[in-house]
């Protein structure tokens, strides 16, 4: 039924990697939302000027934020929509990981600001007036609490958007909210139990909980992290599936923003001319592009073969770097004149060594076991998970 409205309203609609259908995916999902959270806001005001309730002004106001927060998104995915330009070669992407992290910011706000009130209300508390219509009122807001959240998160998948991902965890969030608003004005008015302050806490927490997920989320990929390892394993079959590519390190993927990324990567080459293997690094660059949409850079990096000694000693080093960590590997494999063996080995963030223990521990290693050789070691620490 989603798919069928939205062919209709977004030209190219089964294309989510088209940058176009990106934004008009963003664009409806800001404006229903900026449209719903303010009816909510409304209509749950009402209800708390009805009762004097201060956890249904609070979660009011909560929508409020949501409302700003749908304003923000709309201008995100309006501005992250723009071509790069001269400033900005690598377009506006990231505008739409500055939004969610603006939206974050206000749900934080917002916890902060009940967390105090309700602070206030549990310290003098104060009777509510039980409302049959702000009983309704809120109870109508939970359905469409959920139809939202229901709705951005399918949005947001739809989109690739980690923007409606956090307004999809915001919502479902304001259900939890206003059900426990609902069920505190009902049980107060029953058994007589002030728990109005109690309750916005709870409210509370909950707001500051999604606020705090949702700025994660969209600070991740502001700071860099690492490449998916299930699409670095299909990155690495579909480049080595050239039988002239005899393997690949030093993998980086660069974020510029959902559906602008880039990458770059080494290639060690089997013997042939430079002029076939330019041919197969461009074919595995173009490759790429079509199949994961990344502007790809394939770097080639000779390595010895053929050298029985050399082949022994590489096998001898990779061996003794995995002794440091089971996931170390090595590249840039060379022979130099006198004896001297030079690579780079990878070790993982979390290994406690530091990068000068790690190369005093390999080349003390390999020099006790072939006492002919002079290691010239690089330490790189890995861009994958």
């Amino acid at each position: 039924m989603l798919d069928a409205i939205l062919r209709r309203l977004i030209p190219n609609y089964g294309r989510p990697d088209d940058p176009e259908v990106r934004k008009g995916c963003g664009l409806l999902a800001g404006g229903v939302g900026l449209a719903l959270n303010l009816l909510l806001f409304a209509a749950k005001l009402c209800a708390g000027l009805l009762t004097g309730a201060i956890s249904v002004t609070a979660d009011a106001f909560n929508n409020l934020s949501d409302a700003a927060g749908s304003a923000v998104t709309l201008a995100g995915f309006k501005l992250a929509s723009q071509r790069a330009d001269e400033r900005h070669p690598f377009g506006h992407g990231r505008i739409e990981y500055l939004a969610g992290l603006a939206v974050s910011l206000l749900i934080l706000l917002v916890g902060v600001e009940l967390g105090k009130d309700s602070i206030a209300k549990i310290l003098r508390p104060e009777p509510a007036v039980f409302s049959v219509l702000a009983v309704c009122l809120l109870a109508l807001s939970i359905g469409v609490k959920l139809w939202m959240g229901w709705f951005y998160a399918a949005m947001g998948r739809r989109a690739q958007s980690p923007t409606l991902a956090a307004a999809a965890a915001d919502a479902r969030s304001d259900v939890l909210a206003t059900s426990a608003v609902l069920a505190g004005l009902v049980v107060s008015h029953f058994f007589q139990v002030q728990l109005d302050g109690w309750l916005g806490a709870v409210v509370a927490v909950l707001i500051l909980r999604t606020g705090w997920g949702a700025a994660r989320d969209t600070l991740d990929p502001l700071l860099g992290t690492p490449p998916d390892p299930l699409m670095v394993a299909d990155i690495e079959k579909q480049v080595l599936s050239h039988p002239q590519i005899l393997g690949l390190h030093d993998l980086v993927v660069h974020d510029y923003g959902p559906g602008r990324r880039m990458m770059s990567v080494h290639a060690e080459p089997a013997d042939g001319s430079l002029v076939e293997l330019h041919d197969v690094i461009d074919r595995a660059e173009r490759e790429l592009k079509e199949r994961f949409g990344l502007e790809a850079v394939i770097h080639l990096d000779p390595v010895e073969t053929g050298d029985p000694w050399a082949d022994r000693l590489r096998a001898l080093a990779e061996e003794l770097a995995q002794e440091i960590d089971p996931a170390a590997t090595i590249h840039d494999f060379r022979l130099g004149e006198g004896g001297e063996v030079s690579f780079d080995v990878v070790v993982p963030y979390d290994v406690a060594l530091s990068d000068g223990q790690v190369r005093e521990s390999l080349a003390g290693k390999l020099t006790e076991r072939e006492p002919g050789c002079r290691p010239a070691i690089q330490v790189d620490r890995s861009h994958v998970l």
